[in-house]
């Protein structure tokens, strides 16, 4: 497994961002690892080499890059009230020049694939993922949010919107109980993917909460946590 780190130039600084890829057998499909709200830490990166390990090129960007060098996050009230702000900086738009940003370095690398792209979000990016697929329909085949925050929001960009331009299939984790993400805007989005004719496929876990996919916190839930990974593969094997 290769695994390296470069900063990506963007429209607004440099956005440091991990690689992982097979040694061999190249060129992999290219698929955007978008991390959740604390930040890129060894469980995210063991998520994103776990991926890579299946046959792909996986790029997993520090999105709080705007507002200072890469950084974890913990615990403390200093740390919560930093990222809260952070969080602020990344939207269903500007996420969009990001990703432009990424594809050009894989399209310079030869160990990256051109054909179609995929991308999965955690927590805050889970919309984020809907975004891409909505702005990049000829590119991004494939789509997860798990357990995704703020999906429907009171924004024009909100990720809910605008799916009919989405031809890429999608996957939702959804923890019950969640109060980033409640009952109602799981019917809202559903409703406006079968408007849209998106292809897409949910599970409702009524026994896991928000943050259930990382290992290593109380919030892990092994039977959501493998299942979202069943759900990943065989979507992306099916679509990249």
């Amino acid at each position: 497994m290769i695994e390296r780190e470069l900063d990506v130039v963007t429209a607004e600084g440099e956005m440091k961002t991990f690689i992982f890829h097979p040694e061999f057998d190249g060129p992999h499909p290219v698929v955007l690892y978008l991390m959740d709200a604390p930040s890129i830490r060894p469980q995210l990166k063991d998520m994103a080499s776990r991926l890579a390990t299946a046959g792909y090129y996986v790029m997993l960007p520090y999105l709080f890059y705007r507002g200072g060098p890469i950084r974890e996050f913990g615990m403390s009230d200093e740390d919560m009230h930093a990222r809260r702000d952070l969080m602020a900086t990344i939207t269903p738009t500007n996420i969009i020049s990001d990703a432009e940003a990424l594809l050009a370095v894989a399209a310079a690398d030869p160990a990256a694939g051109s054909g179609k792209v995929g991308a999965v979000g955690l927590c805050m990016s889970g919309g984020l993922t809907l975004a891409l697929a909505r702005a990049m329909p000829e590119q991004v085949a494939a789509v997860a949010s798990i357990h995704g925050a703020w999906m429907v929001r009171d924004t024009p960009d909100s990720p809910h919107l605008g799916l009919e331009a989405v031809k890429a299939e999608v996957y939702l984790g959804w923890a019950h109980e969640d109060p980033t993400a409640p009952a109602e805007q799981l019917h809202q989005l559903r409703a406006a993917m079968d408007a849209g004719g998106v292809r897409y496929h949910y599970d409702l876990y009524t026994e896991a909460v928000h943050g259930y996919a990382p290992r290593g916190t109380d919030r892990y839930n092994r039977f959501a946590s493998e299942q979202h990974w069943e759900r990943v593969h065989s979507m992306m094997r099916r679509n990249l």
